[in-house]
């Protein structure tokens, strides 16, 4: 069982920043391979970034590559999404995500509003 907690989302204007954060409760985290994924309103969700338990390759959608880092804090047992420059089409609720013994586990979801 894993249970993911996200944080961090928010109003923020075109052009700026936001770093999200996902806390695992799972005894090693380092097993897991996790992901950022994003639904806007009346869209299907979908994947923004992933990254594997040992940190690589990572993987970013066309549309925030260039933008967004995904990284991880092993110890800590964290996931972070730093987004840059961001575009009010990245508005949406963000989910982290990662696939333990053929089940999906998710958060709740942050919500990030990007509008002037």
């Amino acid at each position: 069982q894993v249970r993911l907690v996200e944080s961090g989302g928010g109003l923020v204007q075109p052009g700026g920043s936001l770093r999200l954060s996902c806390e695992a409760s799972i005894s090693d985290f380092r097993i897991l391979g996790m992901g950022w994924y994003r639904q806007a309103p009346g869209q299907a969700r979908e994947l923004v970034a992933s990254m594997s338990a040992i940190g690589e390759p990572r993987r970013y959608s066309d549309s925030v590559k260039g933008r967004f880092t995904i990284s991880r804090d092993n110890p800590n047992k964290k996931l972070y999404l730093q987004m840059d420059n961001l575009k009010p089409e990245d508005t949406a609720v963000y989910y982290c995500n990662t696939l333990l013994r053929n089940i999906n586990y998710w958060g709740s979801g942050t919500l990030v509003t990007v509008s002037s």
